[in-house]
């Protein structure tokens, strides 16, 4: 698959929910997650294993799903960038809105890392 591909590939089931989805159709086995110092109980991981895991972890933080969209990718070079707004209510937290740039670099037609800023 072509970046392109993979990064209009990955939008697309994210606007459906399907994280899990997305993950094992496109992530290598040994892929990296990192997350912001300030992330709130998640943290960087290595392996396709632990990004599916952390990925329920934050789903279990998550009361309620008021809202949520997903930009069209952005793309250079082997990297693809997608901006993410969620209206969420969160255990423990509250109602927030959460907003997002994710980057993801590509190598041999697999997602290699992803980055969260937010």
């Amino acid at each position: 698959m072509t970046i392109e591909q993979i990064a209009n590939r990955l939008v697309e089931l994210c606007r459906e929910g399907k994280y899990d989805a997305a993950q094992k159709e496109l992530y290598a086995q040994d892929a990296v997650s990192l997350e912001p110092e300030h992330s709130p109980g998640l943290q960087t991981v290595s392996g396709l294993d632990n990004i599916i895991a952390k990925g329920h972890q934050f789903q279990g933080m998550i009361e309620a799903v008021h809202s949520s969209a997903v930009s069209e990718p952005v793309i250079a070079g082997n990297y693809f960038s997608v901006g993410a707004v969620l209206d969420l209510t969160l255990k423990g937290m509250g109602r927030i809105t959460m907003t997002e740039v994710a980057v993801y670099k590509v190598d041999n037609s697999k997602v290699v890392s992803e980055q969260f800023f937010y």
